[in-house]
């Protein structure tokens, strides 16, 4: 067997969820490690026994190194371009956090450098990996519901409410991630969409930041907000379907909940978050015309982790349905779409130019 030996990039809060999730992957290890906090590179190499030699603080120097074979990473939005490019230009396999970039543009030089010499990719919407939502998919490839007329979709948090007093972190910085709630949470909203339904094709939305100011992390002095803290628009698909999403961050109650409903000519489909391993299926049923309502156990055969996906993808074998380039660059299209339509107050075509 095959052992791909992987480069970490930002060792922030996100790194431990993929440190944890690579511990099952008997064919990817650790190599090396990459952070600008030289304390970051302390923690996480004793903790996963890389040496000093491969502890670094500039991320090219470690994409470039013998001894990785690909790359994971985890780091802020305004890098996520850049590192990309080094990877492509390296030759090195990544997943890379979303959102795909900060910006379209930087999307497109970045396409235009994959286009030139491509290399195995994958883009971290995870919540493809949420058994619910793949057993969604299943049924609607089966038909369960037949044509879906139209949807819902939120992602909603609460961390971000005033009650809470969260200060102005990273997230809340346009410099270092260039949209608020919509790349860090709608992203996964636009890719759930893309996985169940379908290209966009049109789009409506609306923009907000609820909370203007945010206390600075180092003094008392207020911080001005300029990226938002809610999001929705309403979508028609290219396949005709038409969707509502809306995203937050300012949800009291709402831990992490990432759900859909789907509407078909005969039947719906509910899948969350929330209860996973389990989706809700109503229909009529053909015998009696009554309304039947259903609670599916996701089976085991449709459980598998990004990371597994990822080491498949490494083995020249990606999975069914992983969110590869394509599907980082078409995220982020329909992402400045919806900036678009924010800043001119009317429907905008996802296939329109800057």
């Amino acid at each position: 067997m095959q052992i791909f030996r992987v480069g970490l990039i930002g060792l922030g809060g996100m790194a431990n969820a993929h440190v944890n999730g690579l511990k099952s992957i008997s064919n990817i290890t650790i190599s090396a490690i990459c952070d600008v906090q030289p304390s970051a590179l302390v923690k996480f190499g004793e903790q996963l026994g890389v040496p000093d030699e491969k502890r670094f603080s500039d991320y090219r120097q470690m994409i470039q190194h013998p001894d990785v074979d690909a790359v994971i990473s985890v780091t802020p939005n305004i890098v996520h371009a850049e590192i990309m490019k080094a990877c492509i230009e390296a030759r090195k396999p990544f997943l890379s956090e979303k959102p795909f970039t900060m910006t379209l543009q930087e999307a497109e030089d970045v396409k235009a450098a994959f286009d030139a010499s491509p290399v195995p990719s994958m883009v971290g919407f995870s919540y493809r990996y949420t058994p619910a939502f793949r057993l969604a998919r299943e049924l609607l490839l089966q038909g369960k519901i037949g044509k879906v007329r139209s949807f819902s979709v939120q992602y909603l948090q609460g961390w971000g409410s005033a009650v809470y007093n969260t200060p102005f972190l990273w997230r809340f910085d346009k410099d270092m991630t260039g949209t608020g709630t919509l790349g860090d949470l709608g992203a996964h909203m636009i890719d759930l969409a893309h996985y169940l339904i379908g290209p966009f094709k049109e789009l409506s939305a609306m923009m907000e930041t609820l909370i203007p100011e945010r206390k600075s992390l180092n003094s008392d002095e207020f911080v001005k907000v300029e990226v938002d803290d809610f999001a929705s628009f309403q979508a028609r698909m290219e396949n005709g379907a038409v969707g509502i999403f809306q995203t937050t961050r300012n949800a009291i109650g709402s831990g992490n909940q990432h759900e859909i409903s789907l509407f078909g000519d005969q039947g719906t489909i509910h899948a969350s978050t929330v209860n996973p391993d389990q989706v809700i299926w109503i229909h009529v049923d053909e015998t009696t015309g009554e309304i039947v309502e259903k609670k599916l156990n996701v089976p085991g055969r449709l459980k598998i982790s990004q990371w597994e996906d990822f080491a498949q993808l490494l083995a020249g074998t990606p999975g069914d349905g992983l969110p590869d380039f394509a599907a980082g660059y078409e995220n982020q299209r329909v992402l400045e779409a919806i900036i678009r339509s924010d800043a001119l107050k009317t429907t905008v075509s996802v296939a329109d130019e800057i």
